[in-house]
This record gives C-alpha cells, sequence and structure tokens, in this order.
C-alpha cells in the first residue's frame, strides 16, 4: 500500500474511533457532540498535531455529500401529521426568517467592518450573513432528538421543518450574491426569477424522485436484504445530483424525498431507517472533522473582535427580532414558544460548508468571510 494513502486511512481511522469516544462522554459534560467533532478537526490540524489539509473544493464535496443524507435522513423521520399543523410557520421561518437574519445582521456586519477596520462592502456584509443565515438541521436534529425533549405547541416539528427546509434559501442567497460580487451587476428581477425556479423544481423533483423510489423499492426484487439500504442510497445521491443538474434546489430536493419516502408504506422499512441513521452519524463526524481541519486557529485571532461581536448580535438581536416577526400572525403560538424558538437558533456544518463558496470562487476577501 501507498505510503501516504496507509498515513490517511490510519489518521482517519484514529479520528473516527476518538470522535466516538468524545461523543460518549460529551453528554456527561453538557457539551455538543458535533461541536466536539470540529473541535477533534482542528486539534489535529495544521496548527496542531499537523495534518495538513487545505483543500475547500473538497470539503465543499464531502459537506454537500453529508448534508444531503442528513436532509434525507432527517425528512424520513419526521411524520407528516407532526408538521401539518406548522407548515406555515415553517416555511415562512425558512425563507422569510432567513432573508430577515440575513439583512439584519448583513446591515450590522457593515457597520461593525468599518470600524474594526475589515472594511467589507455591504454585499461582502450581506454574503457573510447570507452564509450564516440558516440553522443547521444537523445540529438541530441531534440535540432534539438526542435529549427527547417533550416540547409542547408542536415546537420540536417546527424546529425540524425549518432547519431542514431553510438551508436551500441561505443556499441561494450566497450563490447570487457571489454572482453579484464577480460580475458586478446582476439583474435583481433575474435573481428573483432564479430563485422560484431554483425551489419550485427543488421541491417539485423532491416529490416525484421521492414517490419513484417508493414505487421501485417496492416492486424490485433484489434477493439480498442488505441491498436495498445501498439502492435508497443511490436515490438520495441521484436525487441531490439531478435536480442540481436541472437548476433546481438539490437541498431542499432530498428534503422533500425524505419526507415521502418515510411517510409511505416502505419494504424493511426499519432496517432502512436504521442504515441511514447511522450513516448520518458516520457522515456528520466526517463532515465536522474535515471542515474543522480546514481551520487554521491562528488565522482566527484577526477576526476574533468582530466575529463574537457579530455573533453575539445574531444570537441575541437578529435571530429573535427575524423570528418574532415572521411568527406575530400565527397567534396559536404563545410568547413563551416564540422566545423559544427564537433562541433554538443553532448554526453548524452548514454555515462552514456555504463559507468555503467564496473561496473556491476566490472572492477578495473570502478567507475573512470564511474565518
Amino acid at each position: 500500500m501507498d505510503f501516504e494513502a496507509g498515513r490517511f486511512l490510519l489518521v482517519g481511522a484514529i479520528l473516527l474511533f476518538i470522535s466516538v469516544l468524545a461523543g460518549k462522554f460529551s453528554n456527561r459534560f453538557g457539551t455538543p457532540t458535533l461541536l466536539l467533532f470540529l473541535l477533534l478537526g482542528m486539534l489535529f490540524g495544521s496548527d496542531g498535531l499537523g495534518v495538513e489539509f487545505y483543500s475547500p473544493d473538497w470539503a465543499q464535496f464531502v459537506g454537500m455529500m453529508a448534508l444531503s443524507i442528513i436532509l434525507f435522513s432527517g425528512g424520513m423521520d419526521t411524520k407528516r401529521d407532526e408538521i401539518k399543523p406548522v407548515a406555515a410557520q415553517g416555511i415562512v421561518l425558512a425563507s422569510v426568517g432567513v432573508l430577515l437574519t440575513a439583512l439584519v445582521t448583513g446591515t450590522f456586519i457593515f457597520f461593525v467592518s468599518q470600524w474594526c477596520t475589515i472594511n467589507l462592502t455591504f454585499t461582502e456584509s450581506l454574503l457573510l450573513a447570507a452564509i450564516m443565515s440558516s440553522t443547521d438541521s444537523a445540529s438541530v436534529f441531534s440535540i432534539l432528538r438526542s435529549k427527547k425533549m417533550a416540547l409542547k405547541e408542536n415546537l420540536r416539528p417546527l424546529l425540524e421543518l425549518e432547519s431542514g427546509s431553510n438551508d436551500p434559501m441561505a443556499y441561494v442567497l450566497t450563490i447570487l450574491l457571489i454572482s453579484v460580487l464577480k460580475a458586478g451587476d446582476v439583474g435583481w428581477g433575474q435573481s428573483l426569477l432564479l430563485f422560484f425556479v431554483q425551489m419550485g423544481v427543488g421541491a417539485l423533483s423532491g416529490y416525484l424522485l421521492g414517490k419513484l423510489a417508493v414505487f421501485i423499492i417496492n416492486r424490485i426484487d433484489i434477493g439480498n436484504k442488505s441491498l436495498y439500504s445501498v439502492l435508497l442510497l443511490a436515490f438520495v445521491l441521484f436525487i441531490f445530483a439531478f435536480t442540481d443538474f436541472i437548476n433546481g434546489n438539490g437541498f431542499l430536493a432530498v428534503y422533500i424525498a425524505g419526507l415521502i419516502v418515510g411517510n409511505n408504506k416502505l419494504i424493511y422499512k426499519k432496517s432502512l431507517a436504521s442504515f441511514f441513521d447511522g450513516l448520518t452519524w458516520l457522515f456528520q463526524i466526517i463532515m465536522f472533522l474535515t471542515l474543522g481541519l480546514l481551520v487554521n486557529p491562528h488565522e482566527l485571532l484577526g477576526v476574533t473582535l468582530i466575529g463574537l461581536i457579530v455573533g453575539i448580535f445574531m444570537i441575541v438581536f437578529a435571530r429573535p427580532i427575524s423570528v418574532l416577526l415572521c411568527l406575530a400572525p400565527f397567534r396559536q403560538l404563545s410568547t413563551r414558544a416564540r422566545l423559544y424558538v427564537s433562541w433554538v437558533g443553532l448554526r453548524g456544518a452548514v454555515p462552514i460548508i456555504f463559507a468555503t463558496y467564496p473561496i473556491v470562487a476566490q472572492l477578495e476577501h473570502a478567507r475573512i468571510i470564511f474565518n
């Protein structure tokens, strides 16, 4: 075996082993498991134990594949009867909520960046805010389900629906603003049309291909029970890639496909759900470790102050303002419920994945935005 390949496998195996052990002990100290995976990646990186990794393209690929599986699995575990009562609130939070969060936070970033002499333009500030604007499905699903929280007023399905469906909005905003920064002038009318096309095509593709997956899996006779899991995994990756190929939103497509598959009768459904549960954990670990390796802690020193200020502003002001405005028309939710939703704005791997896009696009302040 080639030495580099052997060393890569050795380091990878050690990282996975340590991650599993860290996950076992994290609950004892009240530390989010996924955060530990990210910190482990940083510990083993070039500023730590010396694992050299700088490939935003590869990190982006790993993140997109992992996120596809996480979103599909999250959709598969979501019951249709649970999300029906909160569908309107969830959709508003996932669309208007993300947009408001990006606008409020982006405006704040612009003025703070001038004060900190980083001097981001308003469009760059909006890009950073758009990257940060979605809640992280991996984090939300992991915490709400691992803690088995008995939340009233349908808050768990509301938060899961929001986190599973707001990544597409943040993705479209991120791609749109990168296009504006690269081209210098993009028609906003055309951009708005592109947004609706992406979301519409993504939703329709996810629904139709999800139905197709159910139809084929229930009728095909493979002869080997284990291969049904492989077949469904192939469908997930195909749904994401095909939808992206036809200019739809792949993230929305796989989440809706997961909802369709999980809420229909399916052969070997329990074993398929168990397979995807384990696969989701594996890809969450790989994704957070990969993104941790991509972060160089010494580069964070120059943006620590503005990073903390922006983070606190988003937690204390931007997220609550956006949520309270979005939920204002829905009188059935109590004030305590609205405040709770406004505080469950967990950020995780998704913003880091989206932050690789400006680097790949070679924007001027891409590394500052990533850090």
